[in-house]
């Protein structure tokens, strides 16, 4: 933890685009909160409570391609800046949904929200190691992370409060001001944020062109293509959590709401411990042990989400699926990293997009197919599987990794320009 606050308070650059992160964040879970409630208020189906969800994801993954090019050819502080503007709007605008009731109006909202998200997402990734030193790479990358998780978990408590005390607007509100804020921290950012394309893009390259360079590098470095497949693994049983969740907390345990919020909390909680494992084990891991851990740990994640699957009370199935969520916090923070030491500055907008586009397409699929196969199986059933799915991609990243078929790439690092970073006064 204490590098935590090393780098919080010694680095001017990292601390604003970490205030920044941390209040839009908050507000996304507050517009989530209110968009599935009032969704489920005007209709009262289920059906489009899951049609919103994929309202949500699928611009997402539409989006990806052109972000990944725009965040590797553009100014990348001045993307998420429009980015942060446009997503106010839209958040704005999903007060009209109060007189204007409409669903076609409630997904495409949903889905303009999402569109824009991947542009400031990805660029936050693209960007950080020119707001850290590489000394304060590992710290800045875990604290990013696990903040995300941290405000999963306040966010969607503090929103779902918020929506039954104060009612919808408050939410779409906050929301909309939660962008006003980032906008104003990403615009405090001193620096260059102009992506370094040296021997990265061919001149004159088409859209479509650059695109399938960043898909072409990704191909050349197994390690690179191989951390996207994890995403793939994760996302194949991650995706039903989303159904399933749910189930387990109102169905199988019959806690009503309470359970739901219950299970999501753990899992939550479970995230930001892999979270500040991850960091601390970055000061032993070489990369040989660093390939074993990703096994290890994927297949201990798997595991965890069956055994949660299958245990007779709430309480017991909480200690697996905060188990579960530990390990896969500890292979996210580690992967990113690897991402961000090995990926050249002006490929990483792509890179960051595809993996994250893959997640969210396997994700979508991995939600479809529970919700179906609820209709036939207990989410009991469901649950085990889509542990075994999860823990099967530990089978083959061990084997591609045993084959010799993930070598460490060439390191590309430049170290940022010193005068950005506030010095690290000694104790």
């Amino acid at each position: 933890m204490s590098g935590f606050l090393q780098i919080l308070r010694h680095n001017r650059n990292y601390r604003n685009c970490w205030l920044g992160q941390t209040v839009s964040e908050v507000g996304d879970h507050f517009n989530s909160i209110a968009v599935l409630s009032l969704a489920l208020h005007l209709t009262g189906s289920g059906f489009t409570v899951g049609a919103v969800m994929i309202a949500r994801v699928l611009p997402a993954i539409l989006a990806g391609p052109v972000a990944g090019v725009v965040l590797d050819r553009m100014d990348r502080r001045k993307v998420m800046i429009a980015s942060d503007v446009m997503r106010g709007v839209v958040a704005l605008l999903h007060i009209l949904l109060l007189t204007y009731r409409e669903t076609w109006l409630l997904y495409a909202l949903s889905g303009l929200l999402m569109f824009a998200s991947p542009f400031f997402n990805s660029g936050r990734s693209a960007i950080l190691p020119k707001l850290a030193s590489a000394e304060e790479l590992h710290a800045a990358n875990a604290l990013t992370q696990t903040t995300s998780w941290l405000t999963l978990a306040i966010g969607t408590m503090l929103g779902g409060v918020s929506t039954m005390s104060f009612g919808y607007e408050l939410a779409f509100v906050a929301n909309a001001v939660s962008f006003a804020c980032s906008a104003a921290a990403i615009w405090s950012l001193k620096g260059d944020f102009m992506p370094d394309r040296t021997g990265t893009t061919r001149r004159r390259a088409s859209n479509w062109e650059e695109f399938r360079d960043g898909l072409r590098y990704m191909r050349s470095r197994p390690l690179i293509l191989g951390i996207g497949l994890l995403g793939i693994g994760w996302s194949s049983g991650g995706g039903a959590a989303q159904v399933l969740f749910t189930l387990f907390g109102q169905v199988v345990f019959d806690r009503g709401p309470a359970g739901t919020g219950i299970i999501w909390s753990f899992a939550g909680i479970g995230l930001v411990l892999g979270g500040v494992l991850g960091h601390k084990l970055a000061h032993y891991e070489n990369f040989e042990r660093y390939k074993h851990t990703v096994t290890v740990a994927f297949f201990l994640h798997g595991l965890c989400y069956a055994i949660f699957s299958v245990m007779p009370t709430i309480w017991g199935a909480v200690v697996f699926i905060t188990l579960s969520r530990v390990f896969m916090g500890l292979n996210s923070v580690m992967n990113r990293m690897m991402l961000l030491l090995h990926v050249p500055d002006g490929l990483r907008g792509r890179v960051f997009t595809t993996v994250e586009t893959m997640s969210n397409a396997t994700m979508m699929l991995s939600m479809g197919a529970a919700a179906v196969a609820c209709t036939v199986f207990s989410p009991r059933q469901i649950g085990v599987v889509a542990g075994i799915l999860s823990a099967s991609t530990a089978l083959f990243w061990g084997w591609a990794n045993a084959a010799g078929k993930l070598p460490e790439p060439a390191r590309d690092w430049e170290e940022p320009r010193r005068e950005f970073t506030e010095p690290v006064t000694p104790a």
